[in-house]
């Protein structure tokens, strides 16, 4: 299985599966001098941990984290890679029966049919395998040491559900998302909408069905010229991220695929001087100007689908008879996916742009600096 390295200068690693003994994470490129402690990743863990809440799945998993490399004896980074290992503690013989007991029927909305093609019957079939939401939990704890560095630097990254199954939170600014910020357990910062949002989800899971939606993720703070301008521009780098995360079925910036219905001068952000800066006065741009940052925030919003396992009964096959069968899952599922997505999305931004970060840092220790350049970035 090759895929399971993200980034170029700030690279993580991870491995494990849904019902394997622990997930790991490793995390190159991290700079010398960090404070870095459990507790700082394990802040991030807990957004996404499960059987939090009635929308959750009820596996009763403590995803605690230990950092077991990278760090001296003060507990500072020390430049080595850093290195954390979550166990998978709830993994009774009850679950992976249920599992095994359909081992070779597709389940449709996963990732069986494809992973029978990759990996003949070999593929791990207890709870998804490596296809599982478990994964993202490596994703979560190299998210929090860039969280760490982006702190350091001034820059803040925020998610959170905007939309549930059709209801829609009404816009709101940066500081009124981050005042009701996991204000509820669906992390939907409008308490009007979260509050149907919830109730519509309840309904549709006492149906035994699930539901998707929309997340919305702000990067407030990140410096104008991040990214390069052709395959490594930073908005192909976030896109890359988000889009890797296995429920996420679109990504947009801005005003996304709006802009589609507006002419050229309904969608330009036209530039203004603030305090000897450049700004824009829109940002339907979604805070980029040929992929590279600009300066303003980073808007971006991912399409989540529901959860695929059900109770109702759906047609499928079974791999190994080639005949047709019908599944109604028994199994573990959340009601919907957003509430504990959101923090693996704020994850895959901060990581991509923690790694342009240095790459800027380090090709700008190099550049010929002439007076453009020192106005605009100085």
């Amino acid at each position: 299985m090759l895929g399971n390295t993200f980034g170029r200068v700030f690279r993580v690693t991870t491995c494990g599966e849904s019902y394997g003994a622990a997930l790991l994470t490793i995390v190159d490129g991290v700079p010398p001098g960090l404070k870095l402690t459990n507790e700082m990743i394990q802040e991030e863990l807990d957004k996404r941990r499960p059987g939090q809440s009635e929308l959750d799945s009820p596996r009763k998993e403590t995803d605690k984290v230990e950092i077991v490399a990278g760090l001296n004896q003060e507990g500072y980074t020390s430049g080595a890679p850093v290195g954390m290992v979550v166990y998978n503690v709830d993994r009774q013989d009850i679950h992976i029966q249920q599992y095994r007991d359909v081992k070779d029927v597709i389940r449709p909305g996963h990732a069986e049919y494809t992973f029978f093609v990759k990996y003949g019957g070999f593929a791990d079939w207890c709870g998804a395998g490596r296809a599982s939401g478990r994964e993202t939990v490596g994703r979560v704890a190299a998210g929090a040491v860039a969280k760490q560095i982006l702190l350091r630097e001034g820059i803040e990254v925020l998610g959170y559900v905007k939309e549930s199954y059709g209801i829609r939170a009404r816009e709101m600014t940066f500081e009124e998302i981050k005042a009701n910020y996991r204000k509820n357990e669906l992390n939907c910062p409008d308490p009007e909408a979260a509050e149907k949002m919830i109730e519509k989800i309840l309904e549709v899971k006492a149906a035994g069905d699930t539901c998707g939606g929309i997340v919305e993720v702000i990067a407030r703070g990140v410096p104008p010229g991040l990214g390069e301008p052709v395959f490594d521009k930073l908005k192909a780098t976030i896109a890359h991220g988000l889009i890797s995360i296995g429920a996420v079925m679109g990504v947009e910036f801005g005003a996304g695929f709006e802009a589609a219905r507006m002419k050229g001068s309904e969608f330009n952000d036209t530039p203004y001087i603030e305090n000897g800066k450049v700004r824009f006065r829109t940002n339907r741009a979604g805070g980029f100007l040929g992929g590279i940052s600009n300066g303003e925030d980073i808007v971006v919003r991912i399409a989540v689908k529901p959860t695929p396992t059900l109770s109702l009964p759906q047609e499928t096959v079974n791999i190994r008879t080639m005949e047709p069968t019908t599944l109604a899952a028994i199994t573990r599922r959340d009601a919907t996916i957003c509430p504990r997505i959101y923090p693996v999305a704020e994850a895959m931004v901060r990581i991509a742009i923690t790694d342009a970060l240095m790459m800027a840092r380090g090709y700008e220790g190099l550049t010929e600096k002439d007076e453009i350049w020192r106005r605009l970035r100085e």
